[in-house]
């Protein structure tokens, strides 16, 4: 069967592009398996190349995981990448905001990246690589979109301890934390009412298909976080050295 990825939320945004990137890499899969909600849109992925296999799986439920489990099982591949894409964030605050909107969120960014990393990984062997889109709202608390921010701190977290404990098996994690990317995201995040971003989010949006060549050659060297973009970086280091109080008093006030 030769190796395999695996892309989840490919069917749009960042987890479109990765599987662009990969068909335009020099080390393709034999075979890349692309999740999503929206089966339509993964067949229209699928008319790119025929290693292209589409998988209609809500990874957000317990019943999605097991599609994805049961394909795993049925056909034992050698899973040598696996792309945890597929997220979804709610802007308000959390008093405004739906209690299933918060729990979907919390499933999908946390729940769903840990168990399907769970089951994924028995089917990799040395060389292999796990990519984890977090963001760069995992270095600070963010008032409005509260429970979004947990979540990539979450996916941060994780992924720096996963890869600890796969090292021994010579499978490497990456932490993928990009800013603002100029994707379906943001209307999506604000229920359709803004499609774009705004203020100097507008000015630092990310390209998608760069950000998923630059994480695929990050991963490709084993890093285990990689946050693109220079003014992100920049956010990085300012995160570690100011205290999280204080930063949170000079951004929100």
């Amino acid at each position: 069967m030769g190796k395999t990825a695996i892309v989840t939320g490919a069917s749009s945004g960042i987890g479109k592009a990765f599987v662009k990137a990969l068909l335009e890499s020099g080390d393709c899969p034999d075979t890349i398996w692309i999740t999503a909600r929206r089966m339509d849109r993964l067949e229209k992925m699928a008319e790119l190349s025929s290693k292209i296999v589409p998988i209609k799986a809500d990874i957000g439920s317990s019943e999605g995981i097991d599609i994805l489990k049961n394909k795993l099982k049925e056909q034992t591949p050698d899973v040598s990448l696996l792309i945890n894409c597929a997220g979804m964030g709610k802007r308000g605050n959390i008093a405004d905001r739906d209690p299933s909107e918060i729990s979907d969120v919390i499933s999908l960014n946390c729940t769903a990246l840990s168990v399907l990393s769970a089951e994924v990984i028995p089917y990799m062997s040395e060389g292999a690589a796990i990519i984890n889109v977090a963001s760069t709202a995992a270095f600070l608390p963010q008032p409005g979109f509260t429970v979004y921010a947990a979540s990539k701190s979450y996916v941060v977290s994780f992924s720096r301890a996963l890869a600890c404990e796969l090292k021994s098996k010579g499978i490497s994690v990456t932490a993928v934390c990009p800013g603002p990317v100029n994707t379906e995201f943001n209307s999506l995040a604000t229920d359709g009412k803004s499609a774009e971003f705004k203020g100097f989010r507008k000015l630092l949006a990310a390209d998608a298909d760069k950000l998923a060549k630059a994480s695929l050659k990050a991963a490709s060297h084993k890093r285990r976080m990689f946050v693109y973009g220079f003014s992100q970086k920049a956010l990085h280091v300012v995160s570690k050295l100011m205290p999280v109080g204080l930063m949170l008093k000079i951004v929100y006030g």
